[in-house]
């Protein structure tokens, strides 16, 4: 787990290494650990090193073998079995998955990346065949960000660090803002908010020629179909290869040279994760809550269920409880840890959880993507029961901020894209073969478009922040694509995620399974009291903002004016979504 960066440029022109140097240095909490640099002058690749696998020099970044060279983010869980299989042909020089990954291209070439299980965004050189390819994981876990400059592209695992090499286009793009306030501050690939900075996309290798041509290829596309295979497969049948996967998904990663925790939530997904450790005889692991003063009538933590879970299994817990008082002065330090603006409520106690890991651990697993791989949304609901060509109209009304007429009402003029950019998206992404039923393809599009950049990102920025590295067994390659097998009625069952339920009563106490689904608690930033309002006050009234000209004024004040009045179908406070919008500019001087 580390920072990535570097710069191809074309046509005979050398890359700068002054430049790759500004982006490193933007990403030190990312690799606190060491610092490496690559120059073969059309090409410079930078690493920031966070020491997870094989923590002898000998792991380093960027490394180079004749005339390969890579630089790497992420964690390849079955290296081990890859470097068996490699070592007939092949010397190692270290214990390291990275070394394993480069191996393994000089074997297979880009066939390389079929071969990994685990997380990762990968940069490798080929002067033989003078090109770079860039590689994102199969669902976005580690972030990868390009720009294109006059004769040269630019990489890098943050989009601030892009920024900071200089050059970069940093206004808006209009079309990445109706996403964003379509979407809960959801912004899919390859678009960000900035019209100069663009995501590689999940699954995707770009190839880049010396001569500046580039194109991508999408590696990996799961079918949200019936598969023969499992045709005659009955609920248990199912309900047992979610176990079995699921166990060798955690079971992958508990693969590190230092000692790997858990994130518990109290809830159901994290609270697996424990149990399921515990079978393969973790004993003492190290668990970490966190919770909140209520607010609005909302309790602010569920410790009540951590707790039993601790006790249950024999955890070493610690408990955060963060005070109202203590969370406002905390918002402006996860608001500069965000790579783009996330408005999710939760987005700075995984900040504040994140810098409490890192007094004890590197390595945490999380429960993230459960509820978008097995329906655990309410949203999800109303979409098992519709036919397929309702998808679109179903999962509009019960998922998008505000409607495309909304949009235009918040927005001065001059930032309206003048149609409905975020519907056509996903009328696109809905409609495309390969998902038999309208939640077959609405949880495509969670898991493949919408999950990337909004808890996935999420995730790895707040860890990130902190040097710590979150591994997300519910995101395993294998048990996604079990899943999109799975048929729907399965995982949409007892109001969401009913094969998980199973497993849960199989291995968990009863009252953390059969209980109102829970949500990340933080209460303080849904109902919005002082001193959250001066807050977001000042971040909208400040000279940035008024020279931006962004919103209607008249929108503003009417939320200013009630500020809790107006919320989102999933209970997102909208003033909170605009103001945050407007602090991440501030903060990163952008826009």
């Amino acid at each position: 787990m580390c920072g990535i960066a570097g710069e191809i440029a074309f046509s005979g022109r050398r890359a700068s290494r002054e430049s790759v140097l500004e982006m490193m240095g933007a990403m030190t909490t990312r690799g606190p650990d060491g610092q490496g640099i690559r120059d073969a002058g059309w090409v410079v690749l930078g690493h920031q090193r966070l020491s997870i696998i094989d923590l002898s020099p000998a792991g380093a970044q960027p490394m180079v073998d004749g005339h390969v060279a890579i630089t790497f983010n992420g964690c390849i869980y079955n290296y081990k079995e890859l470097r068996r299989e490699l070592e007939p042909e092949f010397t190692f020089e270290s214990t390291s998955d990275t070394e394993v990954i480069l191996k393994a291209y000089q074997k297979w070439g880009q066939d390389f990346v079929h071969h990994l299980t685990g997380m990762f965004a990968i940069a490798i050189t080929d002067t033989h065949r003078r090109e770079v390819l860039l590689v994102r994981d199969r669902l976005g876990i580690k972030p990868l960000y390009v720009t294109n400059l006059q004769g040269r592209m630019r990489f890098a695992s943050t989009l601030p660090a892009l920024v900071s090499s200089g050059g970069v286009d940093t206004s808006l793009d209009e079309t990445a803002l109706h996403h964003y306030l379509s979407w809960h501050s959801i912004v899919p690939a390859p678009r960000t908010i900035l019209k100069g900075v663009a995501k590689i996309p999940a699954a995707t290798i770009r190839t880049v020629k010396a001569d500046g041509t580039w194109q991508d290829r999408e590696y990996w596309k799961p079918q949200y179909t019936r598969n023969e295979r499992y045709s005659g497969w009955s609920a248990k049948d199912w309900e047992e290869a979610v176990t079995d996967a699921l166990r060798a998904a955690v079971r992958r990663r508990m693969v590190a040279d230092v000692p790997v925790g858990v994130l518990l939530s109290g809830g159901l997904d994290s609270s697996l994760l424990v149990a399921l450790l515990a079978e393969e005889g973790q004993h003492g692991l190290s668990t970490f809550s966190i919770g909140f003063d209520g607010a609005g009538g909302d309790s602010g933590n569920e410790f009540i269920y951590s707790d039993r879970i601790a006790e249950t299994f024999g955890t070493r817990h610690e408990r955060l409880h963060i005070s109202t008082a203590d969370f406002a002065p905390a918002i402006p330090a996860a608001v500069s840890a965000m790579s783009e603006p996330m408005a999710s409520h939760d987005v700075t106690a995984f900040h504040l959880l994140s810098e409490a890991v890192s007094h004890h651990l590197k390595v945490v697993q999380c429960g993230q993507g459960a509820d978008e791989v097995f329906a655990g949304y309410r949203y999800h609901q109303p979409l098992a029961s519709v036919p397929r060509d309702q998808a679109l109209s179903t999962f509009t009304s019960a998922f998008v901020d505000h409607t495309n007429h909304q949009v235009a009402d918040m927005v001065e003029p001059e930032w309206w894209t003048g149609k409905d950019a975020s519907r056509d998206l996903l009328a696109a992404h809905l409609a495309q073969p390969g998902a038999d039923t309208a939640l077959d393809a609405v949880l495509r599009l969670d898991t493949h478009l919408l999950m990337v950049d909004d808890p996935v990102k999420r995730l790895d920025n707040m860890s990130m922040a902190w040097s710590i590295e979150a591994r997300v067994p519910f995101l395993d390659q294998h048990l996604v694509e079990l899943a999109a097998a799975c048929p729907p009625g399965l995982k949409a069952s007892q109001g969401g995620k009913g094969i998980l339920k199973n497993l849960g009563r199989k291995v968990l106490p009863k009252e953390v399974v059969d209980r109102p689904k829970g949500y990340f608690p933080v209460p303080a930033l849904r109902h919005l009291e002082e001193p959250f309002l001066s807050l977001v006050g000042e971040a909208l009234h400040a000279p940035e903002a008024k020279q931006r000209g962004l919103f209607r004024s008249d929108f503003v004040e009417g939320l200013l004016a009630n500020p809790n009045e107006r919320r989102t179908p999933v209970n997102s406070n909208v003033l909170w979504q605009v103001a945050l919008l407007e602090m991440w500019l501030q903060s990163h001087g952008v826009g």
